[in-house]
């Protein structure tokens, strides 16, 4: 026996706040992201940021669905005039005082899988950590920087593969994604 749960995917996007190394593709790209996880039944969770992350939340506004978000910062005001980021297309943003690294953890963690679109160096760390919690990770492919260098990283790093999914386009691995959340979520209840 199935066990029947009625909770929310929590897909988090982790990508550049900073996105001008990234493809001409890639605001579209994780707007269209922000839009599957809401039409695929799922919640979108962010570091609470501008760049790919903020525009995957426009996304998922666009839709009517629920964002989330976790700040480095300890408090609102701190959000917006120290870290300089912004609060409009989320409905709660959580003020973890941890600044990113501490941030970083508690959001990958607090999600059930996490997605990779372009990035930086933060989105490598928050991939690094998804990895070594073995959680189910998708890798928007073709949006340049962190996301188009993950393969060949795991590839070299001689851990094995993961649970990684790649695609390069955002419906396709949404539903790739959730597929593997799903098989992670599998408990059998005893009878």
């Amino acid at each position: 026996m199935k066990r029947k749960t009625y909770l929310k995917y929590k897909l988090c996007v982790s990508g550049a706040a900073e996105t001008g190394h990234c493809a001409e593709n890639a605001l579209e790209s994780a707007k269209e992201l922000g839009r599957q996880i809401i039409k695929q039944g799922g919640v979108l969770v962010t570091g609470a940021t501008s760049g790919l992350p903020y525009w995957a939340a426009i996304g998922a506004k666009e839709e009517n669905g629920i964002v989330i978000g976790l700040s480095p910062a300890a408090s609102e005001k701190s959000h917006i005039k120290k870290y300089r980021l912004p609060v409009d297309f989320h409905d709660l943003i959580i003020y973890t005082g941890f600044n990113y690294a501490g941030r970083n953890l508690l959001l990958t963690r607090s999600s059930d899988a996490v997605i990779i679109v372009c990035g930086r160096i933060g989105t490598l760390n928050e991939f690094t950590i998804a990895f070594e919690d073995n959680k189910p990770i998708g890798v928007l492919v073709g949006t340049g920087g962190t996301a188009d260098m993950v393969k060949g990283i795991v590839d070299k790093s001689y851990r094995g593969p993961g649970k990684i999914v790649y695609d390069s386009d955002p419906k396709k691995l949404v539903e790739k994604l959730i597929k593997l959340v799903d098989k992670e979520k599998e408990i059998k209840v005893q009878p």
